[in-house]
């Protein structure tokens, strides 16, 4: 009989990336990042004239820290320990947003953290992505996690049968993101994995449903 299959995002809800980003971007580039809003490209300014970084520049360093700097991630309060508990009884994946001549090191710097998870990279919208891991899997149910709407948004409308959480454990970006819940593409918003995880597990494989 097949397991029950959580679908989860790296980046924000299981291991912070802004924080790390934002503090190599100031002790090696001399840049300032500051969150207030929706738009990453207007968040990066030179420390020393406040000039705003070009999109194309800030989406360079991005990836320069994503080939140079993954060590300085670290995990989100209390998601190593969920995750543990839900594997007990379902499938975890990793459906992550960078190229897939990242999926070893991204696989790697998870297993250095005691997540020995399976990771499909992806760019774009993660609705074909998880359509197409939900037909490998084939779960008795499945949950989505992530902290981006518009990816919400996707798998709402390719996979609707998919349990959908907006999860965002960085208290940096949380109040600024658009939420999925309140656009009704998300069954709930939670960011703390403390208060996410009844909520998962009573979908996944408990008599909860949305």
């Amino acid at each position: 009989m097949s397991r029950p299959l959580l679908i989860t995002d790296c980046d924000e809800v299981l291991l912070h990336m802004v924080k790390p980003f934002r503090d190599w971007l100031f002790e090696f580039h001399g840049i300032d990042f500051h969150w207030n809003g929706n738009d990453f490209g207007k968040a990066v300014h030179r420390a020393d004239t406040g000039e705003l970084v070009p999109a194309e520049e800030t989406w360079r360093l991005l990836n320069q820290f994503f080939e140079t700097q993954m060590d300085r991630q670290y995990p989100i309060a209390g998601a190593i320990e969920a995750i543990g508990e839900i594997a007990r009884e379902a499938d975890v994946v990793v459906l992550t947003n960078l190229g897939d001549h990242f999926n070893a090191a991204r696989t790697a710097q998870l297993a250095a953290h005691g997540l020995d998870l399976r990771v499909f990279t992806n760019l774009g919208p993660k609705g074909p992505a998880l359509q197409r891991i939900v037909a490998e899997y084939a779960p008795s149910r499945a949950l989505f996690v992530d902290d981006i709407a518009h990816h919400h948004g996707s798998v709402a409308e390719l996979a609707p049968q998919v349990h959908r959480l907006h999860l965002c454990g960085e208290p940096l970006l949380a109040p600024h993101i658009h939420c999925a819940h309140k656009a009704g593409h998300a069954h709930a918003r939670i960011d703390s994995w403390n208060e996410a995880l009844p909520w998962i597990t009573g979908r996944l494989y408990g008599d909860l449903h949305d």
